[in-house]
């Protein structure tokens, strides 16, 4: 039981996710990408006249199983696998996230930024709000997310997907380290 409740080493996990690539376009010539599946849900719940959502979502029904299987999967390990243990991270970023003002790390995600409380402050809403339609939008206009792209796309010797994978790891460098500290002491 161990095994399972402890982080696995990126050499485990990493190998795991890459063979779901091969698996996918196996089993039924399917491709990976979490953004597609909220599409599907708007296609398939949404009864308005929109020229995006007007497609045969029926065919990828399998999809929908998928993000049922990734929810329920992460309910059951949060109730019933976690350790409660610190989440481990570099020592160095530790000391420069307590710098910054971020003290709380019981939990995967610091609650001193991502809580129900903080939302209300206008850090939290750019966080949270803002940074989530940032997220939405730039995954509607790379025509992917980074599952899609960085593990699907590069797999297949995309260009597109090399061009968003690079540019998603640049946004992600130019956030951590140019605007996170400026939003931090807010």
């Amino acid at each position: 039981m161990d095994l399972i409740t402890q982080p696995w080493p990126w050499y485990v996990s990493g190998p795991l996710i890459g063979l779901i690539v091969p698996a996918l376009l196996i089993i039924g010539n399917k491709t990976f990408g979490i953004s597609s599946s909220l599409k599907h849900i708007c296609a398939a719940c949404i009864p308005a006249n929109i020229s995006f959502f007007k497609y045969d979502w029926k065919k990828e029904n399998w999809n929908m199983f998928f993000v049922v299987g990734i929810v329920l999967g992460g309910f059951l390990a949060a109730q019933y696998l976690s350790a409660n243990h610190p989440v481990n991270i570099n020592p160095q970023t530790h000391a420069l996230l307590q710098q910054q003002g971020v003290k709380d790390f019981n939990g995967l995600l610091p609650k001193d930024i991502f809580s129900f409380g903080e939302l209300l402050t206008l850090r939290g809403f750019i966080f949270m709000v803002a940074g989530g339609f940032l997220v939405g939008f730039g995954t509607r206009y790379a025509n992917g997310c980074t599952s899609g792209h960085a593990i699907m796309g590069i797999s297949n010797l995309q260009w597109p997907s090399l061009v968003a994978t690079c540019c998603f790891m640049a946004g992600g460098f130019i956030m951590s380290w140019f605007i996170l500290p400026y939003l931090l002491r807010l």
